[in-house]
């Protein structure tokens, strides 16, 4: 391993301690949860939290999301939600010589 690895990994490990001591001010007792949801996200991984009402899911990803600067949106899934619905669909416009785009 040379020098720009182990800075690469020295700054991920701080990276992940300080999101970490963030979260735990708000997240009380989720910190194994906390972990696996860093491990996915530096992975580029995903992650399902599935859990009763409580367990404050949407808040450890609210929290994280203002964290990490990005952008939350919460989905409340039913039984008849759709991939499409989330994610949207493409759309095939045809010009006048019958071509696809």
């Amino acid at each position: 391993m040379d020098k720009k690895d182990e800075n690469l990994i020295r700054r991920l490990a701080s990276a992940r301690d300080g999101i970490e001591e963030e979260l735990g001010k708000i997240i009380v007792g989720q910190r194994r949860v906390i972990e696996e949801i860093l491990l996915a996200l530096f992975a580029n991984g995903h992650v399902l939290l599935i859990g009763v009402p409580g367990l404050a899911k949407t808040m450890i990803v609210n929290c994280l999301a203002k964290i990490l600067d990005l952008q939350f949106k919460r989905i409340q899934f039913t039984p008849d939600l759709m991939p499409s619905d989330i994610t949207g669909t493409e759309i095939l416009e045809e010009s006048a010589s019958g071509k696809r785009s």
